[in-house]
């Protein structure tokens, strides 16, 4: 693994893993580079597959670690293998189809003052400036058949100005305070890809965790939505739906939330 060295102790250690994405990565970095060098940031690149980096690592403001893979891992796997590299007080991860447009993390640090907050994320917006469905109530197999119908395609929350409570946040942005991530073991690494979030979210609220979504931190998403037109994804995000259905986990969700019921 290749590493800079830090000169000053980062507060944001940021996790973002390519596919063979580098040239997105690129981009992010560049945002990075532009909009937070008032942050104290170290940045963790996982490259899942063999890729030649574009741009020299030691050509931004802050510093960053590349760690090759032999072979290509997980999603959960990935982050917490950055994980044991960070050294953040904060530990953040990140896709790379992410733009930022200004520093998020002014915002994001605010809503994870408050220490019942286990993960803090921002608004996800669309390349057009659409609010994202990145806050959400936890899935049901109800509620996927409901969607997969276009039944239910509506918003869990309405994002305001002020912060709100999901019971989970997607994945492509997520920031923890560096205890917390370790508290909860991190990503379950039984999934591949997806439901990862939600499987962490639903582990934060059984520990008493708050999920904050800040809408005053904001990125734009450029997503792909792979499970749409690959059937391999699709299999993959049908099994890890199945196995986060047939849980332990799941069924303290559903107790938890039946016992909130008046």
């Amino acid at each position: 693994m290749d590493k800079i060295a830090v000169e000053q102790s980062p507060e944001i250690s940021i996790s973002v893993v390519s596919h063979a994405q580098i040239q997105l990565i690129g981009c992010l970095l560049h945002d990075i580079n532009q909009h937070c060098r008032a942050s104290l940031i170290e940045l963790i690149l996982t490259l899942n597959l063999d890729e030649t980096l574009p741009f020299a690592a030691d050509s931004f403001v802050f510093p960053i670690k590349v760690i090759r893979n032999p072979i290509p891992i997980g999603f959960a796997i990935n982050h917490n293998q950055a994980f044991t590299y960070a050294a953040g007080r904060f530990f953040c991860v990140m896709n790379p189809d992410v733009r930022l447009n200004d520093n998020p993390f002014k915002a994001l640090l605010t809503c994870l003052q408050d220490s019942s907050v286990g993960v803090a994320a921002p608004l996800v917006l669309n390349e057009s400036g659409t609010v994202e469905d990145s806050a959400r109530r936890f899935p049901t197999p109800l509620k996927i058949f409901c969607k997969a119908f276009s039944r239910c395609n509506s918003s869990d929350y309405l994002v305001k100005d002020n912060p709100i409570f999901p019971d989970w946040v997607g994945g492509m942005f997520m920031l923890f305070p560096r205890d917390v991530f370790k508290k909860l073991g991190g990503f379950d690494q039984r999934y591949f890809l997806y439901y990862e979030d939600v499987d962490l979210c639903a582990r934060l609220r059984l520990k008493g965790y708050e999920v904050v979504l800040c809408p005053d931190a904001k990125v734009v998403h450029l997503a792909r939505r792979s499970s749409h037109h690959s059937f391999q994804y699709l299999k993959w995000h049908l099994m890890s739906m199945m196995r986060f259905f047939c849980s332990s986990l799941f069924l303290k969700i559903l107790w938890l939330r039946l016992k909130k019921i008046p």
